[in-house]
């Protein structure tokens, strides 16, 4: 049998799959069932007291979403993951696993508006605390690290403005303080940016947006890099000390490098239960099938509109990592070499009435709050994605009036560009 390590675009069709065994079927079957058979009660105790793997309950493990955590910790490099109902969930799951009341996150001011609304205020109820770093510079993660810090949290493509996170810099930042690198990938996707090999320790994904790539299915994952040691420290007990639930197991101990994807599924998923149903489990597995092929045409058609844009009379200022003369295009260079991926944001002159505008005329981009399908779309985020944040958080994170987020995708480029060329013809009327 060969050696061969399987490239990505065959890790992305068949990580984690085989012919079904009882029909034969080569694509995943579709397991929708919210429970399963034991084959005795001695089976039934093994499975609930984790002494063995299996499927008891589609809210904690099912044979479809399995392939879809397999296939994922493999195009990310990790050790194992765990699927949800959302890219929301996955984050939720993830610092439940780290966190109790007191602690912080030092995140990233670069991010999706929904994470920074969760983070500043959902968060909160379960008495977990925010301290906002500069994304572009690391040593302002440093000067924010106290007693009381769990993680680091940031985007390695950040939402809407496109910064390209200097992942090893931050990484080397967390390996000094002992706390583990969490890097939400849903922007850039393996195919650009495996961030587990600059310093990651886990990785999330929005699976609803690049991953599934359709925008016809909802989830999320989280990715265990089996970096860190969780028993370096007594600051995660969920992980290091012994569970009441498990009989006194202590799951770092038992399960080595992917203990904190078995924690996030057996002290979070099964209690909290944002699973993931099997049928979009199904579906998103079928859109990771052509990842490689859709991320490099949205890259593709992203660079050709850009360079439209950035000559373009009634545009003020284009961020897309792609262009040679962008602050992010050597980072982009080192860490998304293959492209600055789909999604970027330009600033219309006219300030926020234009941006309105250009949204309302745009005909083949849809206006809608999602990026990662094939279909163009475009929003203007101060009236939509990050109107809940104070006009300082939106400058912060990229999203001030003028602000239009485009998220590019499979058509021909020379219609997306026409279509925005005659939006922008339509300020002025």
């Amino acid at each position: 049998m060969s050696d061969r390590i399987p490239g990505f675009s065959t890790l992305a069709i068949h990580a984690g799959a085989q012919p079904d065994p009882s029909t034969g079927a080569r694509v995943t079957p579709i397991y929708q069932t919210t429970s399963f058979v034991f084959d005795d009660v001695d089976h039934a105790a093994s499975l609930f007291g984790l002494q063995a793997f299996g499927n008891i309950y589609t809210r904690i493990t099912n044979p479809t979403t399995a392939v879809l955590e397999e296939r994922v910790a493999a195009l990310e490099g990790g050790t194992a993951a765990l699927a949800t109902a959302s890219g929301h969930s996955a984050q939720l799951l993830t610092f439940h696993a780290m966190m109790t009341p007191g602690d912080n996150i030092v995140a990233g001011n670069k991010l999706y508006g929904g994470s920074i609304n969760q983070l500043n205020h959902s968060f909160k109820s379960f008495g977990w605390e925010v301290q906002w770093a500069d994304a572009t510079d690391p040593a302002s993660f440093d000067a924010l690290i106290n007693d009381k810090t769990r993680a680091i949290f940031i985007e390695s493509l950040a939402n809407p403005g496109g910064v390209v996170t200097d992942i090893a810099a931050i990484s080397e930042i967390a390996r000094k303080h002992n706390i583990p690198l969490v890097v939400d990938n849903t922007m850039a996707t393996p195919y650009l940016c495996r961030p587990i090999e600059h310093g990651a320790d886990i990785v999330l994904h929005s699976l609803t947006k690049f991953m599934g790539g359709h925008g016809n299915s909802m989830g999320g994952v989280l990715v265990d890099g089996g970096t860190y040691d969780w028993s370096s420290t007594e600051n995660y007990p969920m992980l290091s000390k012994p569970r009441p639930e498990y009989s006194g197991m202590v799951l770092h101990e038992t399960f080595g490098n992917f203990a904190f994807a078995i924690a996030c599924r057996v002290l979070g998923l099964r209690d909290l239960g944002p699973a993931i149903s099997p049928m979009n489990s199904f579906m998103l597995l079928t859109g990771i099938e052509t990842l490689p092929l859709r991320m490099q045409r949205h890259c593709d058609n992203a660079q050709k509109v850009a360079e439209f844009l950035e000559s373009h009379d009634k545009v003020a200022w284009v961020s897309y990592a792609g262009l040679p003369n962008d602050p992010n295009h050597a980072r982009q260079q080192k860490y998304m070499p293959k492209g600055g991926g789909a999604v970027f944001t330009f600033g219309v002159k006219g300030g926020y009435e234009a941006g309105v505008a250009v949204v309302t005329n745009c005909q083949i981009l849809s206006h809608l709050a999602n990026i990662g399908d094939t279909r163009s779309l475009i929003i203007h985020p101060a009236s939509t994605t990050h109107k809940q944040l104070t006009e300082e958080q939106r400058a912060a994170a990229g999203a001030t009036s003028d602000v239009v987020r485009l998220s590019i995708g499979l058509e021909d480029a020379e219609d997306i560009i026409a279509d925005l060329d005659q939006a922008l013809a339509a300020i002025d009327g």
